[in-house]
């Protein structure tokens, strides 16, 4: 029996190929999730875990009539689609959330228990996929903030700005940690591997919650180039002018307490960054 690993060609399902080299994995090209037809003559015959890693992820292109038909057919049918085949099959499923589905208005980090309040399609196509991953009796919603990983991101964007000589305005009325892609990852078979209680687990990067603007500045400064480059902006002053913009919550906290009852402890973003940076700038 063997893991089906979706969405592998994304930053998370790159990720995820690593740690399950022998799973089968799959992108939209091989079988679109939104799909009942498609999901349905699937071979799910040597399938026992479905990694749901697949998602639409473009937050502004998600407020547009096209994009939301597109963000609710991936990020909620397509759930509710792989979750139909998982209940069927009695399969485990692990599905990726974020921390979209809150409104960001929360004077603490956010909990697994806390009530979704979604302020963006894109948020809430993710909210709907996660009540119906909940359907499935085995399942894992891991929900993360702030992906890093292999591919387009924003660590790369800020290298790329700073190797050009760019000296960026980023905001800093957004707060929240980010989530590398080899630490999910690392999670999502910890959970595999020990079988806690089906559920909702938080998992980003562990340390201090950070600004976008003061995560712009350890990118730089890891880097090696001179952090007072970046400066400050606001929310509302970065988007003034700008049409067809997603809401974003201001507090992406996640609380990582519930995953760390179970063994398995995030390491400081700061080191996962360092080791980013090392990667990245040795291609």
């Amino acid at each position: 029996m063997s893991e089906l690993i979706t969405g592998a060609n994304g930053q998370l399902g790159q990720a995820l190929r690593e740690i399950y080299p022998e799973a089968v994995a799959i992108d939209h090209d091989e079988l679109d999730i939104s799909n009942i037809e498609a999901v349905r003559h699937f071979d799910f015959s040597e399938i026992e875990t479905i990694i749901n890693a697949a998602a639409y992820t473009k937050v502004d292109e998600a407020e547009t009539p096209e994009g939301m038909v597109a963000a609710f057919a991936a990020n909620a049918q397509g759930v509710a689609n792989l979750a139909a085949i998982a209940r069927e099959r009695e399969l485990t499923l692990v599905h990726i959330s974020t921390d979209y589905v809150f409104d960001g208005t929360k004077d603490a980090p956010y909990e697994e228990t806390d009530p979704l309040s979604p302020i963006s399609v894109y948020g809430r196509s993710k909210a709907a996929g996660d009540l119906a991953a909940q359907s499935v009796a085995n399942h894992y919603i891991v929900r993360t903030s702030w992906v890093i990983g292999e591919g387009s991101n924003f660590a790369r964007t800020m290298l790329s700005l700073a190797e050009k000589g760019v000296d960026p305005s980023v905001v800093e009325d957004q707060i929240g940690r980010p989530g590398f892609t080899v630490d999910l990852a690392q999670a999502i078979d910890h959970l595999l591997k020990t079988a806690p209680e089906p559920g909702i687990y938080n998992c980003s990067n562990g340390g201090d919650p950070v600004s976008w603007a003061d995560f712009a500045r350890e990118i730089y400064r890891t880097a090696g180039y001179d952090a007072g480059r970046i400066s400050d902006t606001t929310t509302d002053e970065y988007f003034t002018g700008k049409t067809g913009i997603a809401p974003r919550p201001a507090n992406s906290v996640l609380l990582l307490d519930k995953l760390e009852a179970t063994g398995f402890i995030c390491r400081d973003w700061r080191e996962a960054l360092a080791e980013y940076i090392t990667k990245e700038t040795s291609k």
